[in-house]
């Protein structure tokens, strides 16, 4: 099996997961696949968000860890690269498919680093009107130690590896992570590479939030660089830019519909996505539920 093949496999599990209940999924035949990116930097595609690595005489920081069944294949993925224990753990958001991991990770050493509202959002039950469904408080451990306002800057293994903090976008608690001297940066959920994203209104999301967090990135890199998505496979600026024009002509097609006094219901029955639902729809938010949530999205920010 290709590479390419490899990770089409990987994203059609992790589309065919994203909406079950942790308790509910199986994670026994769920794998791990490494992607280098820049020498000591790679990209873990498996059951959840993908989780940058970092490697090198200061040991493993990590962007992100999926759930916390997924720990020991993790574990064993990050053996097979390198020797050492894992330090850091900076969260993009607080999503459990990118943070489920902190508590293990953190019981083994590790120091765990997000923005303010990681915290906070972590600290509370949560429900979600999408997913209809309701997530208690994540245990002490697994919350974040040291938590920013703005920015942090961490110096390791050589790198200057820089968070910062964007206006609400996919949730109100998203950092764009960069590897400065490897040109290679980390997008967490403000990127979901090949599908109709998840935008969590319920956690101070915003669409129009997603597409500024995108216009802020892509004046800052080049053709050379190497972008992770929170999910799909490892991307670049061209990919990053054809995202953005999908989010953006769909939202603002979607905004005419708003002014003109349509409904929730009359907006999605006129398909303002049609031109990229073979494109984007595949994932497991399916074009009609895509309109509903940039439409709710919109009017929440109006």
């Amino acid at each position: 099996m290709t590479v390419h093949a490899k990770l089409t496999v990987a994203l059609l599990a992790l589309i065919a997961i994203w909406s079950v209940p942790t308790a509910a999924q199986d994670f026994s035949r769920a794998t791990i696949t490494t992607v280098p990116v820049y020498d000591g930097i790679y990209m873990l595609m498996g059951q959840g968000g993908n989780i940058g690595v970092s490697v090198g005489p200061d040991g493993i920081l990590l962007i992100d860890d999926q759930y916390a069944p997924m720990n020991d294949k993790i574990v064993a993925a990050l053996a097979a690269i390198a020797e050492q224990p894992v330090k850091m753990v900076l969260n993009t958001h607080w999503h459990g498919d990118h943070t489920g991991g902190n508590e293990l990770f953190a019981d083994s050493g590790a120091l765990i680093v997000a923005h303010d509202n990681v915290r906070t959002r972590m600290s509370a039950t949560h429900f979600s009107s999408f997913f209809r469904s309701e997530s208690p408080p994540s245990p002490a451990a697994a919350l974040p130690v040291v938590t920013f306002d703005r920015s942090v800057t961490l110096h390791v293994n050589g790198l200057t590896i820089h968070a910062e903090h964007v206006p609400p976008a996919h949730t109100d608690g998203d950092s764009i992570v960069w590897f400065r001297e490897a040109n290679v940066v980390h997008l967490g959920d403000t990127y979901f590479n090949g599908f109709y994203p998840f935008v969590d209104v319920d956690s101070g999301g915003s669409v129009r939030g997603v597409i500024a967090a995108v216009d802020g990135v892509l004046p800052r890199i080049d053709d050379a660089t190497r972008v992770m998505p929170g999910h799909g496979p490892l991307s670049n600026r061209a990919e990053l830019l054809r995202y953005r024009t999908m989010l953006a002509t769909v939202s603002d097609s979607i905004d005419k519909l708003i002014s003109a006094g349509r409904s929730k219901e009359e907006v999605i029955a006129a398909q303002p996505s049609a031109a990229f639902d073979a494109d984007w729809g595949g994932g497991f938010i399916k074009p009609d539920q895509w309109v509903g949530l940039v439409y709710e999205s919109m009017v929440a920010d109006r």
